[in-house]
């Protein structure tokens, strides 16, 4: 079995720890929580001060009139076997107190420096480790006293603002009760008996202390309550004889007031009787052997909170990332794994596994063919136009049979217009394309952590959008180009020419007239049109097909294939330094890691402290 010194002293110290990493609060029960403690809640002027040094063996707390405790502070007493006694704040960390009158003095100015020298009260605990050989391991809150009036210089509230902060210490179930009822004083009356039976009706938790019993009227005697008759709790009350002010005065030192204390009990008619379990001493020892009990009741589920949280803990470091060794190979392989990472999601955005891809067939579907009707062929194959190409294309010498340059012009200058749907599909992927780049660098949660990486991710990535954009708009254009260079002689050859037709003579009478243009009717005019416009027809259903094809093989499909090689090719002649880096991590990302990483490892240590000493 562990013994009562290791144990506590045990949970001293994670609770110490726990405090450091700031882990006594927050969402669900912190391992601070889960641990037992002793809150020492008593009306103002009814002995705390007194008991706590008493305990201590020490002269240490701030006195005076009114609300001296404006913070709680908690204690942790660890027993030393050296000899040596001396005094550490959690807020000075590295610089130890051996005189006593100091501690007081630092507790009064950690106090005024949050509440101000003022009479307000704050709820920001002091922390405050006291080793010494003339104690036992415990920890104890001390909390402000329970008043019923506020004074002046304080706010109305005070009385219910202290009330409730006592409140949420008491109400945890792992705080163990010591209430403090001066003897002088009606234990009816007792604000401490009030809130502890409020909180724990069953008196499982509450220790009662009764103070100042050397004050009380001659001929009267606090036995009926020390023995359980008056009020019953389910742990022995313990009797305390504090120092008398005239004590104080000469500074008399609380070993020799502890002696005098046994003394008084050993002696007094009254409590004779009790006074093997009565005093500060045996009140120490009592509170620690129960602290004790109640520690290992408690194993079990502190054990399964802290395999708990272990878990979450090691579930957020994977989600946020572990650290990244520091040399140049490991950095590599990472930066290499986090490209994979963002490549896959790309990936997953274009064929469907996530939205966005869709939108790529939009261009196709929707937009590209809406572009390619608005293109202005009626203009372009007006009467007008017609005969305007057609007579220019000749020239002074007039065609002889068909005009076949003014029809080569006409067809050259409708097909140019396809270039500008074409390079307008080009633009159109490319802008998705980018975007889709820089929702997938946002959606890969391994990339969060590093914003200098994935900004060259996304510029390495959008650089290499550009280049396959450029590609794609010379093909497309080839495409267009190539209609205009070869045209489909096939087309024409079956086409057969009606005679054209005259609305004053008879048909075909002018089948002989010289080729003149002057000689043309709009009917011949409108006859070109329609055949040229048939033949674009015939050109911008091919388009249509394979303007997506070219677009898909020098965007989509590039992208899919290649979008990183050329930084994977920068990036693997990179120096360790400009490597690290481009590792380089957001800063309250770092924090939080290191937060999670110490509180891991806390959690760790504990529980294999717990386990080495526990069941011993």
């Amino acid at each position: 079995m562990a013994t009562m010194t290791s144990l506590i002293g045990l949970i001293n110290k994670i609770q110490r720890a726990c405090t450091v990493l700031g882990d006594h609060g927050g969402e669900g029960l912190s391992l601070w929580e889960a641990l037992p403690s002793v809150a020492v809640v008593g009306g103002q002027s009814s002995g705390k001060s007194s008991v706590l040094e008493s305990v201590v063996g020490r002269d240490f707390l701030p006195r005076g009139s009114g609300i001296v405790t404006r913070r709680p502070l908690v204690l942790q007493l660890h027993k030393t076997e050296n000899g040596q006694e001396y005094a550490e704040f959690l807020h000075l960390p590295r610089k130890k107190f051996t005189d006593f009158a100091a501690v007081r003095k630092e507790i009064a100015d950690e106090t005024d420096r949050i509440t101000g020298k003022s009479k307000q009260i704050s709820n920001h605990p002091i922390h405050l480790s006291i080793y010494s050989p003339n104690v036992v391991n415990l920890t104890l809150i001390d909390l402000p006293g329970l008043t019923k009036v506020a004074v002046e210089g304080q706010q109305e509230s005070i009385v219910q603002d202290i009330e409730n902060m006592v409140r949420s210490y008491v109400e945890k179930e792992n705080c163990i009760i010591l209430a403090i009822s001066p003897a002088n004083q009606d234990i009816a009356t007792s604000d401490a008996i009030k809130i502890a039976k409020e909180v724990d009706p069953s008196g499982e938790r509450t220790f009662g202390v009764v103070t100042k019993l050397d004050l009380m009227d001659k001929g009267t005697n606090a036995v009926d309550v020390l023995e359980g008759r008056q009020y019953r709790l389910q742990h022995p009350w313990v009797g305390i004889v504090n120092r008398s002010q005239a004590d104080i005065n000469k500074n008399v030192d609380m070993i020799a007031a502890r002696r005098k204390e046994r003394e008084y009990f050993e002696t007094s008619p009254e409590y004779g009787h009790l006074a093997h379990k009565m005093g500060s001493e045996y009140l120490a020892k009592l509170l620690s052997q129960h602290l004790e009990q109640v520690i290992r009741q408690k194993i079990p589920s502190i054990i399964a909170l802290i395999n708990k949280t272990i878990d979450e803990l090691n579930a957020e470091l994977d989600r946020i990332g572990r650290p990244i060794a520091v040399d140049s190979g490991a950095q590599l392989y990472t930066i290499l794994e986090l490209c994979r990472a963002f490549d896959k999601v790309f990936k997953e955005h274009l064929d469907g596994g996530r939205p966005g891809g869709d939108r790529i067939y939009g261009v196709f579907d929707h937009q590209l063919p809406a572009a390619l009707k608005k293109l202005p062929f009626d203009r372009h194959l007006s009467l007008k136009n017609v005969q305007k190409v057609v007579t220019e294309a000749d020239g002074y010498q007039p065609h002889l049979i068909a005009p076949e340059q003014g029809y080569r012009r006409l067809i050259e200058g409708s097909i140019s217009y396809f270039k500008g749907p074409a390079e307008a599909s080009v633009d159109a992927v490319h802008f998705v394309l980018k975007e889709l780049v820089r929702k997938s660098v946002a959606e890969t949660e391994e990339l969060r952590r590093f914003p200098t990486l994935s900004n060259d991710i996304a510029t390495a990535a959008n650089e290499a959008l550009d280049r396959f954009r450029d590609e794609s708009k010379k093909t497309v254009t080839r495409l267009v180009d190539m209609e205009s260079s070869y045209l489909t002689a096939e087309f024409f050859r079956k086409i057969h020419l009606e005679p054209e037709k005259n609305p004053n003579g008879p048909p075909n009478s002018n089948r002989n007239a010289p080729p003149n243009m002057d000689n043309y009717t709009d009917n011949h005019l409108r006859k070109i049109g329609s055949n040229v416009s048939a033949y674009i027809n015939m050109v911008c259903d091919t388009l249509k097909n394979t303007i997506p094809k070219a677009v898909v093989y020098c965007q989509v499909r590039e992208a899919k294939r290649s979008l990183l090689n050329y930084f994977y090719v920068q990036v693997g002649k990179k120096e360790k330094e400009k490597l690290g880096a481009m590792l380089d991590e957001d800063p309250t990302l770092m924090e939080k890691r290191n937060q999670i990483a110490k509180r891991l490892e806390l959690y760790k240590q504990a529980r294999d402290d717990i386990d080495s000493v526990a069941w011993k």
